[in-house]
């Protein structure tokens, strides 16, 4: 387990280092009104916000392995410390909060350690993309809410929704109009500058605004916050006082704190990565997590987490490697050394825009948006994880998010996919029954396919299925389980009981297709005799074999499944190819295909390119499905190309003629039902194009 050192950083591509430079100082800008109030919350005097936006930001940059992901003094640590230290006694900012709270951080970065080397990072692979968007989402509207009543003028928030709301509320009661009208000024420059002109520094802009109108205008007549003066120096290092406090009135504190902090911020940079297309290892996170806070512990601040805030302003300002985070914690040792006395002149209403801002632009309501359309169950996730954060907490919502993970997966498991099997005729390999009506199914037999693990939650759906389709003339169930990868024992019984029900009513029972390691598992849950009593095969076919069914296999209804030649087997494959693909959005897809080979033919004038349609292998049902929403085109086509009418529709209807003859050719048996089909088509353009269907049928009668 030998950490990677400095591994976003190797094979650095210069290039990046204005981008790295900018968005560096950006975050060391926007992390001091942050870590500042953090700190606060946290118990400790505000300039410890500042200790902690430094080694322990740079120490993370050096051993994270994900390049944008930015460490710091932020919220839920803060929070949950702070009220502990409230909570033993303890007045906030003094003296003695300033011995304690470093203990905690100690005892957090131990947990954080023992985390890596448990490898807890591998937990984070349970948890899916809706709940990590959620959670994000909720974060940063707790963290917004947060930061709201600072706009008005008033201080941050703590707690959840519904304090968070409360205090909102309390602070309107005395709003500063100054403060407000900055704040809201600075934030819609802030938003329509991330539209217009995305990677200008207009928050770095922003800040110097607000000092120099600070210092020039009358911002302290009117009232409006600025953060408090800082005085220069750089923090000390010393061991933790372990004697201020009892280690049993931590420990169990110090765990919860180390749980958010791991679960938070892998939560967090796992979203980051797969958004942005790169993969981090977990568990080097939890040693640069530990590593951090120990950093922290000894220079005197409250534990670290990952911050959102500052990583969606890296995002934002395009910040490339973690060289954003060093630059970003050396810029502050500058500032602390020289340059503290700039602080005292920043308006918080304008530092808090710049947070916000970030925020909003790091929030998933998109991906709720799009699960709401594909997966109410994973909307409903999303939403859980969501809620939970914003109204129990950081942890509580994960926990919830998790269970809700869970539950899904195991609704999912228990609703496999799974399908009957046929042959189509002068076909030998077998194919899920409901793709088409020319698939039978073989006499006599059931080919059933299971697609998940069988467990518990979703055996009973296996006997169900199989038991609903026997009929009076069934020989023989055969279950494909080349999806089965386990069995558990409940339902090893169920098959068990399956087996024995089919024995009493004549049919034989079949399992093929499956892993090897499957058989070992059968032998282990007591059903080693389906093995011995050749109930357990390698593939169909052979299950076939067994019972003396032989290829060409026997169709039901008799169907003739005599052997096709090859040009005959590569015409069958492409039959409805363009519904085999897009399914019920098959209409929808070709109008769409037409209309962008009608804005082609508005340059090229091409109309024959346009007859045969973009789609590779459309057969012939499909070129003729093709060909009648080409016809409801036809004026436009006519007026695009300037050919004439009756020869354009003509021209088609040769295309549909040459259709027709290929069909009857090499699909006799689908002759009559092209026919129906044809007439059906006709009845749709009548419909839709009277006048088009109309010039058609003259043509027709012409013929």
């Amino acid at each position: 387990m030998k950490p990677n050192i400095a591994h976003t950083l190797k094979n650095y591509n210069f290039k990046n280092v204005p981008k790295d430079l900018i968005a560096g100082i950006i975050i060391m800008a926007v992390s001091i009104p942050i870590s500042m109030g953090y700190a606060q919350i946290a118990g400790l005097p505000a300039v410890y916000g500042l200790y902690g936006s430094v080694f322990p930001i740079i120490l993370f940059a050096l051993l994270s392995t994900s390049p944008q992901f930015i460490f710091g003094v932020d919220a839920a640590p803060a929070a949950l410390v702070g009220a502990a230290v409230l909570s033993m006694g303890i007045e906030s900012g003094s003296s003695e909060a300033v011995t304690v709270v470093p203990v905690f951080t100690f005892f957090v970065a131990l947990w954080l350690l023992a985390f890596y080397f448990m490898k807890a990072g591998k937990l984070v692979n349970y948890i899916s993309a809706p709940v990590m968007g959620g959670f994000i989402t909720g974060i940063c509207t707790t963290i917004i809410l947060m930061q709201v009543p600072k706009l008005m003028g008033g201080t941050a928030g703590t707690g959840e929704f519904f304090e968070l709301a409360e205090h909102i509320c309390e602070t309107l009661k005395q709003i500063n109009t100054a403060a407000l009208l900055m704040g809201a000024i600075a934030l819609a420059i802030l938003l329509i500058s991330k539209k217009i002109m995305p990677k200008f520094p207009m928050a770095v802009v922003l800040m110097a605004a607000g000092a120099l109108f600070t210092y020039f205008g009358p911002v302290k007549e009117w009232n409006v916050p600025t953060l408090s003066t800082v005085e220069p120096g750089m923090p000390d290092w010393c061991i933790p006082d372990f004697s201020a406090v009892k280690v049993t009135e931590i420990i169990v504190i110090s765990l919860s704190v180390a749980v958010v902090i791991m679960a938070e911020t892998l939560l967090a940079e796992n979203n980051f990565a797969q958004k942005n297309g790169y993969r981090i290892d977990d568990n080097q996170e939890i040693l640069a997590f530990a590593i951090g806070n120990m950093a922290a512990a000894f220079t005197g601040c409250c534990p670290i987490n990952g911050s959102v805030s500052r990583t969606a302003m890296s995002e934002q300002y395009d910040g490339k490697t973690q060289l954003t985070g060093i630059v970003a914690g050396l810029s502050m040792i500058v500032v602390l050394l020289f340059c503290t006395g700039f602080i005292g002149y920043l308006p918080i209403p304008v530092l808090t825009a710049i947070v916000i801002s970030a925020l909003m632009g790091a929030t998933e309501f998109h991906l709720a948006k799009r699960l709401w359309k594909v997966s109410r169950t994973e909307f409903f996730i999303f939403a859980g994880a969501f809620l939970g954060v914003l109204i129990l907490g950081t942890i509580n919502g994960v926990l919830i998010g998790i269970i809700l993970s869970f539950a899904e997966m195991i609704i999912r498991t228990s609703k496999p996919a799974r399908c009957f099997l046929g042959v189509q005729p002068g076909h030998s390999h077998f194919r899920d029954m409901a793709e088409s009506t020319n698939i039978h199914a073989v006499d006599g037999v059931i080919i059933y396919r299971f697609s998940s693990s069988l467990f518990f939650a979703n055996s009973q759906v296996l006997v169900r299925d199989i038991e609903d389709s026997i009929k009076s003339d069934t020989k023989a169930v055969i279950i494909d389980a080349g999806a089965i990868g386990s069995i558990d024992i409940t339902a090893a019984d169920s098959i068990a009981i399956l087996h024995k029900s089919l024995k009493e009513k004549g049919i034989k029972f079949y399992m093929t297709e499956h892993i090897a390691g499957l058989n070992d598992q059968l032998r282990k849950l007591g059903l080693g005799y389906l093995i011995e009593d050749g109930c357990v095969r390698r593939t169909i076919h052979i299950a076939l074999k067994d019972m003396g069914i032989n290829r060409p296999y026997p169709l039901e209804g008799g169907v003739d499944n005599a052997a096709r030649s090859a040009s005959r087997k590569r015409a069958d494959n492409r039959v409805q190819e363009f519904v085999w693909a897009f399914g019920s959005e098959s209409e929808e897809q070709i109008e769409k295909q037409i209309k962008l080979q009608i804005e082609q033919l508005k340059k090229t004038k091409d109309v024959e390119k346009i007859m045969h349609g973009r789609w590779a292998h459309m057969d012939e049902f499909d070129q003729d499905e093709w060909l009648e929403h080409l016809e409801e085109h036809l004026k436009e086509i006519v007026n695009i190309s300037g050919k004439d009418e009756k020869t354009l529709a003509a021209h088609i209807e040769a295309h549909r003629r040459d259709v027709h003859e290929r069909i009857a050719k090499e699909h006799p048996e689908l002759a009559e039902k092209f026919a129906e089909r044809r007439h059906l088509l006709d009845k749709h353009l009548k419909e839709r194009r009277p006048d088009v269907y109309s010039l058609i049928e003259k043509l027709r009668d012409e013929k």
